[in-house]
């Protein structure tokens, strides 16, 4: 497929970027704005039953990620994105009307299934906009999109101690319903092969590629460690997006209103700038050396691994934001190059199903450390557990760079 050699593909990333700071952002609010809740919701006031509320959106989360990849290769990714992003916008307004935690409980589940429909359809969009030359980075700063969405997300505990959470939950989600309707203006679907699209019509063929899809994917061994090496660096990653804030409040004793701000915004900048270096770097390595996505995504790694010892033993504030500033920057390099190290083994026609099933399996893992650091937090062992996580950082670090051996720059079938 010949690649978009307009302008457009750049105002395609503009878009999505701002589908991803919303995506982000709205998830990441519940974190900072539980302490304003649980006045009202008291069942909030246990960290387990906070870690059960977190967790449930991101397994309903989970278990869509695969379908929603599916959906992306076959249907209009357009019309998946704008009804993705008006359905969890509504959601997230309904959740300033919510009074009892088993509504809260629904509206994450309903928010899981309708932000999963987002990631793979708008990074494979982006995928076939952009080529070798710029694919890293058009990822990279449509992750940045992610990042900041987490930053504002922190602030809802600010903007719900000057206003009301129902108040703050209300005004975001008003500002992505509006945003849908200006992405059903502007935004394009890339053209796609005319016969993979009449094949996939035929009566009977849906079930059968899917079928041959799964087992091209699952029958090619790379595919299993690129499932590995995203799963298990996802622990930290939902770790820091879920937990720091209560970090930084109870082990430094700072209120959440300024924890949660100083938390997200640090990894958030940090993250912009890793994002940007490790697009730029992986972009203009891999012209000179095919694995130089996956030499750039392991230095990002190794940086976090010092930053989640700090960030678990360390006991002042300039300390732990430092090493949340060290985390940010390596997770922004390795965040840049998931989508382009996964093209590099599977084919344009099946990477949005292929991205579905590793987004499944490392929020999995977002899931069960949400669930157990929740754990950790009751027994007031929650800087360990993060620091604990560095052992399995490097573990997917060397498996990474002892089995990812791409044969191409982007593979085709």
């Amino acid at each position: 497929m010949a690649k978009d050699k307009g302008n457009y593909k750049w105002i395609l990333v503009g878009l999505v970027w701002g589908v991803a700071l919303l995506n982000y952002m709205d998830r990441q609010m519940l974190a900072a704005m539980r302490p304003a809740m649980q006045g009202d919701i008291h069942e909030l006031q246990s960290a387990t039953v906070f870690g059960y509320l977190m967790g449930i959106f991101l397994w309903v989360y989970g278990f869509m990620s695969p379908i929603s990849g599916v959906l992306a290769d076959k249907f209009n990714r357009k019309w998946l994105i704008v009804a993705s992003l008006f359905v969890w916008s509504g959601v997230t307004y309904a959740m300033g009307l919510a009074t009892t935690l088993q509504q809260v409980y629904w509206l994450r589940a309903i928010m899981g299934i309708s932000e999963a429909l987002y990631i793979p359809a708008g990074l494979s969009l982006i995928a076939d906009f952009h080529d070798n030359r710029t694919r890293s980075l058009a990822i990279g700063i449509h992750m940045t999109g992610i990042y900041f969405g987490q930053a504002l997300g922190g602030f809802g505990a600010t903007i719900s101690a000057a206003f009301s959470w129902h108040t703050t939950f209300h005004f975001f989600g008003l500002a992505g319903m509006a945003y849908s309707l200006i992405l059903i203006i502007f935004l394009k679907e890339k053209d796609r092969d005319a016969k993979m699209v009449l094949s996939d019509k035929m009566p009977g063929n849906h079930r059968k590629s899917l079928y041959k899809v799964l087992a091209l994917l699952f029958s090619n061994i790379s595919f299993w460690m690129i499932l590995i090496y995203f799963a298990v660096p996802s622990l930290p990653g939902w770790a820091t997006k879920n937990w720091l804030p209560t970090l930084f409040s109870e082990g430094l004793g700072i209120p959440m209103a300024k924890a949660g701000p100083i938390s997200t915004v640090a990894i958030a900048a940090s993250s912009f700038l890793g994002v940007l270096f490790g697009g730029v770097l992986s972009d203009r390595w891999v012209v000179r050396n095919i694995r130089g996505r996956i030499y750039t995504s392991a230095i990002g790694l190794a940086l976090t691994i010092p930053s989640l010892l700090l960030i678990g033993f360390g006991h002042t504030l300039f300390s732990v934001v430092s090493a949340a500033l060290c985390f940010g920057v390596g997770w922004g390099m390795y965040d840049a190059n998931n989508m382009p190290i996964l093209c590099q083994f599977v084919s344009e026609k099946h990477r949005a199903t292929a991205y579905g099933i590793m987004n499944m399996t490392g929020v999995f893992s977002g899931a069960l450390i949400t669930d157990l650091l929740g754990k950790s937090t009751e027994a007031g062992h929650l800087g360990n557990g993060f620091a604990m996580l560095a052992a399995i950082v490097l573990i997917a670090l060397i498996i990474q760079l002892s089995f990812l051996r791409p044969k191409a720059i982007e593979y085709v079938d």
